[in-house]
């Protein structure tokens, strides 16, 4: 029997996973640009980190909606064609919250970088690293699913851990800045990193899901 008619119809794989290994890359490149934003407590330094994190930001969101056309075009998915949407959207989301955080040190030019954000930063690369990496191990996932899952426990355990770290700052932030200003700034800055591994931390639990149903 001709097989050719059925063969149109196999997953074509190829099509999402480098564009998701893209998109991760592309926090990669962010994660790096936000730590040396952070460290360089200089407002043109800051103007210049901020346009790369953007050029990144925008290639974030060209490969986010290139996914979302070949999810619209492609009769069968290597996954559930939802889990691969709400992939791209959390990993677009991460880039986007490193994006709002050095825009915001941009527009509020503070007077000090607080060392918790470089802390913060490096959190970030950390968690960037573990999503390449699981990333990768998409295409193989139905063989052998113990890398992606550890990766995907390790997202969390970085996660718990800026969680910690936040949570000290805004304690030590509301005790001793009395310049109410500078305050509301920090804080919003902060919260950006913060919430950038938060979406990380959200990459690794689509991840698993994604085991769940086809490891």
């Amino acid at each position: 029997m001709n097989n050719s008619f059925f063969s149109n119809f196999t997953p074509k794989e190829p099509k999402f996973f480098p564009i998701l290994k893209e998109m991760a890359n592309v926090i990669l490149v962010a994660s790096d640009l936000i730590i040396e934003c952070v460290k360089n407590n200089n407002h043109e330094s800051a103007i210049e980190f901020y346009k790369k994190i953007k050029e990144q930001e925008r290639k974030g969101d060209i490969l986010s909606a290139k996914n979302f056309d070949e999810l619209n075009s492609t009769f069968i998915t290597p996954f559930d064609r939802e889990d691969i949407h709400h992939l791209a959207d959390k990993l677009d989301d991460v880039t986007d919250f490193i994006n709002s955080c050095a825009k915001r040190i941009v527009l509020y030019n503070p007077k000090e970088i607080p060392a918790s954000a470089v802390l913060m930063a490096n959190f970030i690369k950390d968690s960037a690293v573990c999503i390449d990496k699981a990333v990768s191990e998409l295409d193989v996932l139905k063989k052998n699913s113990k890398k992606a899952a550890q990766y995907c426990l390790e997202l969390h355990a970085i996660e718990n851990k800026a969680d910690e770290v936040y949570e000290n700052f805004l304690i030590q932030l509301f005790e001793n800045q009395k310049d109410a200003i500078e305050l509301v700034k920090l804080k919003d800055i902060m919260s950006e990193l913060e919430k950038a591994t938060d979406a990380a931390d959200g990459v690794g639990k689509i991840i698993k899901t994604i085991i769940i149903k086809y490891a």
